[in-house]
């Protein structure tokens, strides 16, 4: 991983890294030489595209992860989970909830905002937490993440953003196949998944190209004492699945211009094949499971995103990126008779069985304009405009129900960023941008159970201007500190708020909580960069005045509170490399959050699980021992943590646990086999978010010991 305490201005686009394996995806023969030589690469000068321009990492002033093609590898190698992934390399990221949903994880204590080559995944309007599965990772050249709240992308990024760099084409033609199979020792039966990609990329007629397909069957998971993990048959689990994922990418340069067209579509599916069977949180007693039919539709995630882009590099004497792009998202859940779906009308009460599907149809344009040496000043110029609609709606699919109306929001976003680096030594960046929207919604009526009440619809206009400034100043050849401060906008779960309205006469124009939230994000870093060793370390603070907290009811469907927060935390990372062959990792992240729960102005309790990370502390010892073999054992020590209510008095305790993983990559047989075993010491633990915000049907423990082997082959 190349974690680096990067400095953002205000509007990335799509980050561009100068160490990236480029096509190494489709040549594996090239993983194990490039992790042998990682010190040397650390050492170079990196470059992303912040602003939506490439700029030096030593002018940003913000903290990026660059997780590149071999972090990838060798963490697919472990879990093909991209939540898994992140928190894996990135501690102040939640730990994964290890199922379809990945609702309460968090990054820095707030939800960020994910993207497809900068095309939004996240559906902020109503969140159902299903945005880190739009995607097979094997279609992904890298990740990169923004750490804290901005505006570089418009609506959602309170925590940061995380975006989904996809694979490049080739200048030659190339081929690549790759086989999968996991299982654990345990019953190797139904443990057993399998999987198979192929890839073609190239140049034919002046046209690049490049396309790929994979599937994936996934089997069940079993505990460290040998018993199947719990389903979570309602909210979704990809245990027992099957996914398919359809990618292609097109482009033509030509001059100093270049249009490139990007599809990609994903379905993954559940077989509800496994019943889940209720545990009891109170006796320590896990969420199991039974082999037996489910009732209801298959829970799934189907999801296409098309990106158009458009670059001209000598366009009326500045650098033109244009982006156009859509996204349909269709997430289905498992059916259940809850409580909150229940209607006399149609069925006795407590017997009605029904299911909610969460509809997004996103669709946008981003016009990005560089300007370099405004006449002929250190000042260096990005502006431009963003253009976004979000349409949302939730539907109770069996009985054809709406749960949540159909939800428009419209957003228009010019914004202007400058740099200044006519001071030796000293960088600075600062920018604005104007979110100008409207979220409009038709009359509608709730569900029986909240009373059947009519709600008023309407259009909500709103306009909130956001600012950045920061500055690095390069102190030695070695030191560099930063500082900055950058507003991040966003929607509260707008979805959440309406259908659980429950008091007559409700007005959409006047209930305050569909308040826009804005996020004020403060971040202080230093940088070590030696021969040998590098380190970073960062303090960050994340305010918001009117903010959002998930808060799970008795039926176990959340709610959102409207409540003042305050995160604040660290975040340390650190790269020794020990020999030439040898390079050992540490990454700390502590994170603190409260929230003002009697509205007095004073924040007074913790933020539970659903809402923070647990503090963390991950370790890691890579070894190249060759040129044809390199391995990775890394650590996830997950601390203690007591959650107090205002009085003092601990609500919910987290009791840390510590994980072993092993990766190892071997060029044999004309290609490379990657293994990679999780859990190495089968402990025996309940998952973080079970802990703190589980109940009796979501009381799951981890996975057990597993383990993977993958061959990839190029011709």
């Amino acid at each position: 991983m190349r974690e680096f305490f990067c400095r953002h201005p205000l509007g990335l686009a799509v980050l561009a890294a100068g160490l990236t394996l480029g096509h190494s995806a489709l040549a594996a023969d090239t993983d194990v030489q490039v992790a042998k030589n990682k010190r040397a690469a650390i050492s170079e000068e990196v470059v992303v595209t912040a602003s939506r321009v490439e700029r030096p990492l030593s002018t940003i002033p913000n903290t990026v992860t660059l997780i590149d093609q071999v972090d990838l590898t060798q963490q697919l190698s472990i879990s093909n989970d991209l939540s898994s992934v992140l928190g894996n390399l990135i501690p102040s990221f939640s730990p994964s909830r290890q199922k379809m949903s990945n609702a309460g994880e968090s990054l820095r204590g707030r939800k960020p905002l994910y993207l497809i080559d900068g095309v939004p995944q996240s559906n902020p309007l109503r969140n159902g937490g299903r945005d880190g599965h739009t995607i097979d990772p094997l279609m992904l050249e890298r990740v990169e993440v923004i750490h804290g709240a901005n505006a570089i992308h418009g609506m959602g990024a309170s925590g940061g953003i995380i975006n989904l760099i996809t694979k490049e084409p080739t200048e030659d033609l190339q081929q690549a196949v790759r086989f999968e199979t996991n299982l654990q020792p345990e019953d190797a039966s139904d443990s057993l998944g399998y999987g198979a990609s192929y890839s073609v990329s190239g140049q034919a007629a002046e046209i690049d190209f490049l396309g790929s397909v994979s599937y994936r069957s996934t089997g069940v998971s079993y505990d460290a004492d040998g018993e199947v993990v719990g389903f979570d048959n309602t909210q979704g689990d990809t245990m027992d699945s099957d996914a398919i994922n359809a990618f292609i990418k097109v482009g033509h340069s030509w001059g100093e211009q270049r249009v490139q067209l990007t599809v990609n579509h994903y379905n993954i599916e559940g077989n509800n094949n496994w019943l889940q069977v209720d545990g009891d949180q109170d006796a320590g007693i896990p969420t199991s499971s039974i082999e037996a039919d489910v009732p209801g539709k298959e829970p799934s995630n189907e999801v296409t995103t098309i990106n158009l882009q458009y670059s001209h590099e000598a366009w009326l004497g500045h650098k033109l990126r244009l982006q156009a792009f859509s996204q349909d998202f269709e997430g289905t859940y498992g059916g259940t008779p809850s409580g909150t779906f229940q209607d006399a009308s149609i069925a006795p009460v407590g017997t009605l069985f029904d299911q909610s599907q969460n509809n997004s149809e996103k669709y946008g344009v981003k016009l990005t304009l560089i300007k370099d040496d405004v006449a002929g000043l250190p000042v260096n110029l990005v502006y431009g405009v963003d253009a976004y609609e979000d349409e949302t709606w939730q539907a109770l699919i069996l009985t054809g129900r709406s749960w949540v109306p159909p939800t428009l929001y419209k957003n228009v976003a010019p914004y202007v960023q400058g740099e200044f680096t006519g001071v030796e030594k000293l960088s600075v960046t600062a920018g604005l941008r104007r979110e100008i929207s409207t979220l409009e919604v038709d009359d509608f009526t709730t569900l029986a159970s909240y009373g059947s009440q009519f709600v008023q619809g309407g259009d909500i206009d709103f306009s909130e201007t956001l600012g950045n400034i920061g500055a690095t100043y390069q102190v030695t050849e070695r030191w560099r500190v930063y500082a900055n401060y950058s507003e991040g906008f966003s929607m509260p779960d707008v979805g959440r708020v309406l259908r659980g309205i429950n008091v007559a006469n409700q007005s959409v124009e006047t209930f305050l909580d569909l308040e826009p939230i804005l996020t004020e994000n403060q971040e202080l870093g230093v940088e070590f960069h030696g021969e040998r060793f590098n380190a970073q370390l960062a303090y960050y603070a994340s305010d918001s005045d009117f903010g959002q907290r998930l808060n799970r009811g008795a039926d176990g469907i959340y709610t959102v509170n409207r409540e003042q927060t305050e995160i604040d935390g660290v975040e340390f990372s650190s790269q020794w490399f020990a020999t030439e062959s040898d390079t050992l990792g540490l990454r700390v992240a502590y994170t603190k959050g409260r929230y003002d729960s009697d509205d007095d102005g004073r924040v007074d309790t913790d933020l539970d699980g659903a809402n923070i990370a647990p503090n963390r502390v991950n370790l890691s010892w890579e070894r190249s021992w060759g040129d044809r073999l390199s391995t990775r054992v890394q650590a996830n020590v997950m601390l203690d943590r007591n959650f107090d209510a205002a009085s003092g008095v601990k609500y919910a305790e987290f009791d840390g646990y510590t994980t072993f993983d092993v990766s190892a990559q071997l060029l044999a047989l004309g290609g490379q086999f990657v293994l990679g075993i999780q859990n190495l010491t089968n402990e025996d633990y309940f998952t973080y978010y079970s802990q703190t915000v589980g109940n009796d049907a979501r009381n799951f423990k981890g996975i057990g010991r597993s383990m993977s082997l993958s061959y990839n082959y190029q011709f």
